[in-house]
Order: C-alpha cells, then structure tokens, then sequence
C-alpha cells in the first residue's frame, strides 16, 4: 500500500503540479482509503518527501546495478554521464522540481526537502566514487560531480519551455562534452614539484 501511495503521489505531482496535489487526489489514485493514507503519511509534506525519498532509493539501485559495465567501458566518464542524463528523464526529474520549486514559498516543504536533497545527492555522489575510485579523493572531484548535475538538471528545466527534443539533445551533447573535458582533467595525473 505504500508504495502505491508513493507512486501515485508522482504521478500527481507530474499531472497537477505540487498545488493540485492533494492527499485525497493521491488516495483515489493510489485506490486505499483517506483514513489508509492518512496512517502511513499524515501531512501532504511527508506524502510528496517521501515519495522523492522513495524514487532516489530507486534511482541509485539502477545506478549501481550498471557499475560493472560502465568500468568495464571504453569510455566510462561519457558513459557514466550520459546514465546521469538518463536517470534526470521522466517524471521522477519533473516532481521533484515542482517540489522544489514549491519548496521555495512553503516553509514546511522546504525543511523536509533540505532533508531529502542531500540524501539524493549523495547517492549519485557515491556512484561517482565507486566508478572512480582512484580520483575520488582529488579536492575537486565533488565539484565536478554537483556541476555535472547542475548541467543536466539545467538544461532538462530549461528545455521544457522549446520542448524541442532536437534542440535538448544538441544542449545534452555539448554539456557532455564539456564535462567529460572537466572530468579528464582531474582524472590527470599531479605534476611533482
């Protein structure tokens, strides 16, 4: 019953935008009772937090479960990269801008998202260093992480005005290869002095 509660809080948040997201709207698709809802997420704050929590833990399985075959890659920062853009499609990408978006009014939401955010970032952040283990602990390779991040999530926001996927994926391509350059030149080795 959670996780249909879950899932249907996504899907809520994708077709009605955070505002017109209700409990009750959530229930009714999810098919269990008000009262069913209201005893596994009591406020709408922990229905949608938990939902993002949910998809995160999600999210990072699918991840590792390619480690093997993004070390075993030709090309495994491109290839890394471009599972990063992947895993930004869709509506799971789409309901946690609306909530951060509507973090930024609602004080509520905006604790329970300063909770959830971190734990999402961290896990693509231990994706990264288990794919580069030698370079994970350059000084800049956090950095390089939250920026490839930025990228992605910068242009998927942006994209959403044009909706012109030609256009998305021309974006896509010339941030990927800027971030594999950002990437490479970390991967190098430090002259000694």
């Amino acid at each position: 019953m959670r996780v249909r509660l879950l899932d249907a809080t996504i899907d809520c948040l994708v077709e009605y935008g955070y505002a017109g997201t209700t409990t009750t709207r959530v229930a009714d698709r999810a098919g269990v009772t008000r009262g069913a809802q209201v005893h596994h997420f009591p406020t709408k704050t922990d229905l949608v937090t938990s939902a993002i929590r949910h998809l995160a833990a999600k999210r990072t399985e699918v991840a590792m479960a390619e480690i093997d075959r993004l070390k075993a890659s030709a090309d495994p920062v491109g290839d890394a990269l471009q599972l990063l853009w992947e895993m930004h499609q869709g509506p799971v990408f789409s309901a946690t801008v609306e909530l951060w978006v509507a973090s930024r009014t609602d004080a509520e939401l905006r604790a329970q998202m300063a909770v959830v955010e971190p734990i999402a970032t961290s896990s693509l952040v231990e994706f990264g260093k288990a794919l580069l283990p030698d370079h994970s602990a350059h000084p800049e390779f956090l950095h390089a992480v939250y920026t490839a991040m930025d990228v992605v999530r910068g242009i998927l926001i942006a994209s959403w005005a044009t909706r012109d996927q030609t256009e998305l994926e021309a974006r896509w391509e010339r941030g990927r290869r800027h971030l594999i350059l950002l990437f490479e030149a970390l991967m190098q080795p430090t002259p000694s002095h």
